[in-house]
């Protein structure tokens, strides 16, 4: 089967009339008749029951014309695609993004990009477990925002952007609420949710055991509005970097002598085989007050 044959196939079950279907392929009737005769042979079976001028789908044509439709979909979007790309109108810019970034800080740079760049659509993807710059690099995005730096790597261009400290997350009405820098001891004595794709979490715990402090998880989950609704509720506290609330009714507050951060960059493949719109991207994030 050939994509021509798709084709020909879907303009045929539209007009039901091998004549009319030649015309709209732009190719003779024999030459149509023979592509859907091949067509016939690789699936065994007729697409099409001939009687005389009633010519109608069989159960097989039925079936096929659905997958071809999305065949012949797919094929219109992905020259559209390349069109619009050398005739520099609509990009499509796919942004792989740690799960534990939140929108806050980034929401007025995006909107700051689909200024600059009118031509371009954002797509915004969360980054699985596991996932980082190797995805860059394989094309699978045009740039990733990462929660820490990779290694340098000549093939890559690392835009640094800013530093996020860790803080402790408590509902707006907790008794420590007030409390502009709670003390271990404090922290230890509240009921703790547990944020489980934390990637301070180790760190964490080392920083705590080292100090003969034990946090018992009360509640565990991956997701961060989970998460964060329970401490708005005021059901415990979790560790949360300083611009990455999401639920309203939360407060953070130091922890004394709690002192990890982490750094959010920017990351996409290095050199001019970069696409015009991710070079303009990087430099508008280099420059952008964060």
């Amino acid at each position: 089967m050939d994509l021509n044959q798709v084709r020909y196939f879907l303009n045929l079950a539209e007009s039901l009339n091998f004549t009319e279907a030649a015309r709209v392929s732009g190719i003779s009737q024999p030459s149509l008749t023979k592509a859907i005769q091949r067509l016939e042979d690789e699936f065994g079976g007729p697409v099409l029951y001939r009687d005389g001028k009633d010519t109608r789908l069989t159960a097989l044509g039925r079936d096929l014309i659905v997958e071809f439709m999305r065949i012949q979909s797919a094929l219109e979007n992905i020259t559209e695609l390349a069109e619009n790309s050398v005739a520099g109108r609509s990009r499509k810019i796919n942004i792989g993004v740690a799960s534990t970034i939140a929108p806050r800080v980034f929401a007025k740079f995006w909107a700051l990009v689909l200024k600059e760049l009118p031509e371009v659509e954002l797509l915004l993807h969360p980054l699985n477990p596991g996932e980082a710059e190797a995805e860059v690099l394989s094309g699978k995005y045009d740039m990733c925002l990462l929660t820490n730096p990779p290694e340098p790597n000549f093939k890559l261009t690392i835009q640094p952007l800013f530093q996020e400290r860790l803080r402790l997350a408590l509902a707006s009405h907790h008794p420590l609420a007030g409390t502009d820098e709670i003390t271990p001891e404090q922290m230890m004595e509240q009921p703790y949710i547990d944020r489980m794709h934390c990637e301070f979490r180790t760190q964490l715990i080392k920083h705590f055991m080292d100090r003969n402090i034990v946090m018992r998880p009360r509640f565990q989950s991956e997701r961060e509005d989970w998460v964060q609704q329970m401490v708005a509720q005021g059901a415990g506290v979790c560790s949360l970097p300083e611009h990455s609330a999401i639920v309203d009714g939360i407060v953070l507050r130091a922890v004394k002598g709690l002192t990890l951060s982490r750094n959010i960059s920017m990351v996409a493949v290095s050199g001019s085989a970069n696409p015009r719109e991710v070079r303009v991207i990087l430099g508008l994030s280099k420059d952008f007050n964060w």
